[in-house]
């Protein structure tokens, strides 16, 4: 058996078109006052028959809309991405097919349309629950709107994730603690709740440079959020199954858990990236960032994407890099078939010993603690 099947097929859609660029953001996102969805919908169109053509008979396990803002997609034109997407391969009883969405792109009548089109899982970009923060973050939408736009959501879809954005500036440990119980409250089955990180390249990447980002929570107390996050889920029902996402019994993140468990996926759009098994050999492809680019190269037959092998040490640095993400960990047999090598058992021990990662001989997973620092515990372990 091929070891992508340990994790699944997925199938990930870049939209890169946002109404504006949050100061935070450093995903491929690009503001345009004119954009021709058809063009769009034939490129992907196009990408979906060249991957299916390469990929016969796969079961594909989940699709997910990304972006930029992919809830400014014409309604009409995911129904058709996704109706070409399905005869294209078979899919899993049970497939997982979720569009993202800013409050500020939602009505009733547009998220119906999303989901009479097979979108069966909303995840919304609500980030703050309060004026303030939401201005700071660069936001356009108000809470209120957000409040509303999530109604909305929940009673179109069964499934709905919520993220949310904490450690901001200005904001105390007891201030995090109101806010996410208001979440919640609010939540369906599904919380993604990430701490504030400032990237180069980013406008808040330049103020912070510039001495003129301030107030931002230390290591400590962004700690203490963090633990706080992982309680207050906790005794509401959320399982912390993995660093920054918790779910209801049954409602993980399917399309995420192909990536974190090793799983093969196909990316679509600009600058998507994809892993892809192909004649017993795992290759990276990555498509270029610039959308008219791109739109361009799929229009005109060109190759619009680069496309490598992995080596065994780069396939079991990533296996090890993701699964450990994840709270089960990963299967220490497996590692070793990816990468050829054994784990180092000094190190293994010496994390064991600090109390970062947990190991039965066949499974090995970090703890909460470990969890905290886990760009350490990696670090560590791939020396």
């Amino acid at each position: 058996m091929e070891d992508w099947r340990n994790g699944g097929f997925g199938l990930y859609l870049h939209w890169p078109f946002c109404q504006s660029k949050c100061p935070y953001c450093d995903f491929n996102s690009h503001v345009s006052a004119n954009i021709d969805q058809g063009h769009w919908q034939d490129a992907y169109l196009q990408e979906i028959d060249r991957n299916g053509a390469r990929t016969p008979g796969r079961i594909l396990n989940s699709v997910f809309f990304g972006g930029g803002t992919p809830s400014l997609m014409d309604p009409d034109i995911v129904g058709s991405i996704i109706d070409r997407i399905r005869r294209t391969w078979p899919t899993s009883n049970d497939i997982e097919i979720t569009l993202e969405a800013n409050p500020g792109s939602v009505e009733a009548g547009r998220f119906r349309a999303y989901r009479d089109g097979g979108v069966n899982r909303i995840s919304m970009g609500v980030q703050a629950l309060n004026d303030a923060d939401l201005k700071r973050l660069g936001r356009l939408h108000s809470a209120a709107e957000a409040r509303a736009a999530f109604d909305i959501a929940r009673a179109t879809f069964d499934r709905v994730n919520f993220d949310l954005i904490y450690a901001r500036q200005g904001q105390s440990l007891k201030a995090w603690k109101t806010e996410l119980g208001q979440a919640v409250t609010m939540a369906v089955d599904h919380l993604s709740l990430y701490q504030l990180t400032i990237e180069s390249g980013t406008a808040f990447g330049d103020r912070l440079a510039a001495g003129k980002l301030r107030n931002l929570p230390d290591e400590c107390l962004g700690a203490d959020m963090y633990d706080l996050t992982q309680d207050i889920c906790g005794v509401n029902g959320f399982d912390a199954y993995e660093v920054s996402n918790h779910a209801k019994p049954g409602a993980r993140s399917r399309h995420n858990m192909v990536y974190w468990t090793g799983g093969d996926y196909i990316g679509i759009g600009p600058g998507a990236h994809g892993r892809l098994t192909l004649n017993s050999q795992r290759h990276a492809t990555e498509a270029p960032r610039n959308p008219n680019i791109w739109l361009k190269l799929v229009r005109t037959g060109g190759d619009a994407e680069t496309c490598g092998s992995l080596s065994p040490g780069e396939q079991g640095m990533e296996y090890l890099m993701m699964g450990l993400r994840v709270s089960e960990g990963i299967d220490i047999g497996r590692y070793r078939a990816l990468s050829g090598e054994d784990l180092p058992a000094s190190k293994v021990n010496g994390l064991v010993s600090l109390g970062m990662i947990e190991t039965d001989g066949k499974m090995l997973k970090t703890t909460r603690k470990g969890r905290l620092l886990l760009n350490a515990v990696i670090s560590e372990l791939c020396v």
